[in-house]
C-alpha cells in the first residue's frame, strides 16, 4: 500500500512536497505513510489534516488552462501539445490545526480513563466494564497538531474536557485528559503543493478553442484499482461575431474547464473553473511576447475513502470511513506571459486566490 502513495504522489503531487512520503517504500516500520496516518484519525482530524493538501490540489487543478486567449476568426488551424506544472504555495497558516471533533479512544487510553474514573470512588472490578463503555461510543474532544505539511517534531494532542458516562447502572466521571497520537506532519514544511500534467489545445472554430488533459490510465494493484485522469474546456471569443480579428487590439475569451483524477476507490477529485481572460500578442507569428490576464471562478472536491483502525470491546476493527472535502479558492485573478520562438511556447503565471499558485507551461506549437 506504501508503494501505491507513494506512486501516486510523484504523479500527483510531484518531486518537491513527496520527497517524505517517497520515503516510505523503504521505511522502518514505525514510520508511517499516508494510508497508516488516516488509519489514526477520526474523520473529523483526517479533514482538518489534510485541508492544505485539498485545497493546494484543487488550487492546481484549476491552474495552467490558457496562455493566451483564442483568436476573433471561424476557421483556423491552432495545435499545441506539451506539459503543464503547477504549484500551489503553502506558509506557516498551513502548517498546523485545531479543531473539535468526535474521537473514539483506543484501549490504552480507555484503560487510563477507567482506572481514573474507578479511583474516584467505583469499585476496582468495575474498570473493565467502565473501559468497554468508553470503547463502545466517540466523545467530543478538541485535535489540535501540524498538519499534512506541518512539522515532525510535532504530534497530534487530543484534548478530552471530561464525560459523566453510565455502566450497569451507575454514573462515573471521566476526568479531562490530554493524549497525543503519533500522527506528525508527513509532508514536512513542504513550501508547495505541485502538479503535473499532459495538455493540448485545438482550435480555432467559431472563435473557440478547445483543451484537453490526459494521463494514461495506470493499473497501481489488484487491490487499489487504477488511476485515472482526464479533463477538458473550451474558451471562446465572442468578437468573432461582433467585428472579428479588427474589433479590438487585443483578444478576449469566456472560459469553462473541468476535470476528474480518481485513484482506485481511495480518491475522486474533481475541479471546474470558469471566468473570463484576455491576452495580446506583441511580434510576428514565429517570435513574439504574450502578456495575459483572467479572473476566474473556481471549485474543487476530493472525496476520500480509507479504514479508520479503531479498538472495540471485543478486539480491533476497522471502520470505513468516507467524507468529502473542498478546496477553499473560489475565485482567482490570473497575471502572465507567453514567449514564441518558432514552434516553441513557453509561458509562466501567477494565480492570486485565498491560495496562490504559480504556473508554467511548454507547449509545441503547430
Amino acid at each position: 500500500m506504501n508503494r501505491f502513495f507513494s506512486f501516486v504522489l510523484v504523479i500527483a503531487l510531484a518531486i518537491p512536497s513527496i520527497h517524505a512520503i517517497a520515503q516510505t517504500t523503504e521505511q522502518d516500520e514505525e514510520d508511517s505513510g499516508l494510508e497508516e496516518t488516516l488509519g489514526k484519525l477520526a474523520q473529523d482530524a483526517a479533514r482538518s489534516y489534510i485541508s492544505p493538501v485539498v485545497s493546494g490540489f484543487g488550487a492546481d487543478l484549476n491552474s495552467g488552462w490558457f496562455h493566451r486567449a483564442p483568436w476573433a476568426t471561424m476557421f483556423g488551424f491552432d495545435l499545441e501539445f506539451g506539459v503543464v506544472a503547477m504549484g500551489t504555495i503553502m506558509n506557516d497558516t498551513h502548517r498546523k490545526f485545531t479543531s473539535d471533533g468526535a474521537f473514539r479512544f483506543t484501549y490504552s487510553q480507555a484503560d487510563q480513563l477507567a482506572a481514573q474514573a474507578v479511583n474516584q470512588g467505583g469499585a476496582p472490578q468495575t474498570q473493565a466494564a467502565i473501559r468497554d463503555a468508553i470503547l463502545s461510543q466517540e466523545f467530543g474532544v478538541n485535535f489540535s497538531g501540524p498538519t499534512i505539511v506541518g512539522s515532525k517534531t510535532d504530534s497530534l494532542q487530543i484534548a478530552f474536557p471530561g464525560k459523566v458516562i453510565p455502566v450497569n447502572g451507575s454514573t462515573y466521571s471521566l476526568p479531562s485528559k490530554q493524549f497525543t497520537l503519533p500522527v506528525t506532519g508527513l509532508l514536512e514544511n513542504a513550501n508547495f503543493v505541485p502538479l503535473a500534467s499532459f495538455q493540448a489545445t485545438v482550435g480555432t472554430l467559431l472563435g473557440s478553442q478547445f483543451t484537453f488533459r490526459y494521463f494514461p490510465e495506470i493499473q497501481i494493484s489488484e487491490e487499489i484499482g487504477k488511476f485515472k485522469y482526464f479533463g477538458f474546456g473550451v474558451q471562446h471569443n465572442p468578437m468573432v461575431w461582433f467585428g472579428g480579428e479588427d474589433a479590438l487590439p487585443f483578444e478576449i475569451a469566456a472560459a469553462f474547464f473541468t476535470q476528474n483524477m480518481k485513484i482506485g476507490s481511495i480518491m475522486d477529485a474533481t475541479a471546474t473553473t470558469y471566468g473570463v481572460n484576455a491576452s495580446i500578442r506583441l511580434g510576428w507569428g514565429f517570435l513574439n511576447l504574450t502578456p495575459y490576464a483572467g479572473f476566474m471562478l473556481e471549485s474543487s472536491t476530493l472525496k476520500w475513502t480509507y479504514d479508520y483502525e479503531i479498538d472495540t470491546p471485543t478486539g480491533p476493527s476497522a471502520e470505513r470511513i468516507e467524507f468529502e472535502a473542498k478546496g477553499e479558492n473560489s475565485s482567482r485573478i490570473i497575471l502572465g506571459a507567453s514567449i514564441k520562438i518558432l514552434l516553441v511556447n513557453v509561458n509562466v503565471d501567477m494565480n492570486l486566490g485565498k491560495y496562490k499558485t504559480l504556473s508554467a507551461g511548454v507547449m509545441i506549437v503547430i
